[in-house]
């Protein structure tokens, strides 16, 4: 059965097939990769929750979900029934997070499916329990986006007060991962990226402000516990909370809850995982352990290093990001990677010399440089391997070499990244408010 796109949906494919006219192509790529959440991955419930897999795998992913239908938001701006799909989503990841917050991925059912054999606190309802900060970042900023995009406060008014107190326990507890933190994590049989050291406990780490990440949205296992980019993340959706707790629930408290543990993770960013780089100047560690030892490096998957403007930590221009922006897209990144067809940045989760169109997007929304946008789109355009989807990762060298032929994530940062050129963008979203002072 064909699925009809809605009018909105049409209309924003147009939109972009008139401001790119002349390529075939790349509104071939768009109409497909667009529409490919939509027609693929979601499921309206009959309680009005909507369930989100993330294409190859059945389970719904909080980080992926939310990413997936970002775009959409454009089209819910005058679209209540898509508004009513999205408000399912993100009524679906409130329940998630109210089940379990340390849990990354779920099944739509209590079905017992995934990865039961892990020695954590598993449900049946639980396709994996992998935590990371990102997961619960996601469906804070999808329904901060949501709010400005529709004037929708429902959401906000059910359920985001439980939610939010959920997430702040979460995060307080793992200041202190070691004295505070109930969460273990170990897998049987696996590479060591699958699993976390010391009995399940992880690396270890010295209170600093941070909150502790097992793992990274690669769902590989971080070298030191303070993930820095998810730290930022976290940063940027507390200060969503604190002005949906003061425009929305009139809660004065939990916005000061907020924004205390915003200034505390800021503060311990920018005291603790900062360096001076002998030549790139200063620039932020991708992880830190709060004694001084770092991992530098960037991930494709986001929240990166790359995407801190994206997210909103970071100004597009500001010079400690743009030192790390430097470093990053230079050999001095492990995982940056040069090829034939492209050069971008990869990740340790997919094969060497593999990049990854998500990272693509992001250097894409990124970048200030008019040039370096249409290198990306070129990139995009020649790197499909023939298929009009977006991969995972991809050989620089031999494009027709690819991870997950089915990833809806990275169609969607595609499109999100097509539709910034064309001047659109999610409002509320940094990326609009950048477009809006360019214009």
């Amino acid at each position: 059965m064909t699925t009809v796109i809605p009018e909105s949906m049409q209309k924003l494919i147009q939109h972009v097939k008139e401001f790119f006219p002349e390529d075939q192509k790349l509104q071939q790529m768009f109409e497909q990769c667009f529409v490919n959440t939509y027609t693929t991955t979601m499921k309206k419930k009959e309680d009005g929750k909507t369930f989100v897999i993330t294409g190859d795998i059945p389970a719904m992913w909080l980080r992926d979900s939310a990413a997936q239908v970002r775009p959409y938001l454009l089209a819910a701006e005058e679209d209540s029934e898509i508004a009513d799909l999205l408000e399912g989503v993100i009524r679906q990841q409130f329940e998630f997070i109210l089940h379990d917050p340390y849990a990354n991925a779920f099944n739509e059912t209590a079905n017992g499916k995934g990865h039961q054999a892990d020695l954590t606190d598993m449900t049946s309802h639980t396709w994996e329990r992998k935590y990371e900060i990102d997961s619960l970042c996601y469906p804070l900023q999808l329904a901060y986006l949501f709010w400005k995009s529709t004037g929708r406060t429902a959401h906000i008014n059910e359920e985001l007060p439980q939610v939010l107190e959920t997430i702040l326990k979460v995060w307080r507890d793992e200041q202190n991962h070691e004295a505070n933190s109930p969460y273990k994590f170990e897998r049987a049989d696996v590479r060591q990226s699958d699993t976390l050291t010391r009995d399940g406990k992880g690396g270890r780490v010295v209170p600093t402000g941070m909150t502790w990440s097992a793992f990274r949205p690669s769902d590989d296992a971080c070298t030191y516990g303070y993930l820095v980019p998810a730290n930022m993340f976290a940063v940027v959706v507390l200060g969503y909370a604190a002005e949906m707790c003061d425009e929305v629930l009139q809660q004065p408290a939990l916005k000061e809850e907020c924004l205390k543990l915003q200034a505390e993770i800021q503060q311990g960013i920018e005291q603790y995982a900062k360096l001076e780089h002998p030549i790139h100047g200063e620039m932020y560690a991708y992880e830190t352990d709060g004694e001084g030892r770092f991992n530098l490096m960037d991930d494709a998957n986001v929240p990166s290093l790359l995407a801190a403007p994206y997210l909103g930590y970071a100004g597009f221009e500001d010079k400690s990001y743009l030192n790390t922006r430097q470093f990053l897209l230079s050999r001095d990144n492990p995982y940056y990677y040069e090829g034939k067809f492209a050069n971008g940045i990869g990740s340790p989760h997919t094969p060497d010399h593999y990049i990854w169109h998500i990272a693509l997007a992001i250097q894409g929304m990124t970048t200030t440089d008019e040039e370096e946008k249409q290198q990306i789109l070129t990139y995009f355009t020649t790197t499909d391997g023939g298929t009009n989807f977006m991969h995972e990762g991809f050989d620089a060298d031999c494009p027709e070499e690819f991870t997950r032929d089915w990833f809806a994530w990275a169609n969607t940062m595609f499109s999100e990244f097509v539709l910034s050129l064309t001047g659109k963008a999610v409002k509320g979203s940094p990326l609009h408010k950048q477009l809006q002072k360019n214009n």
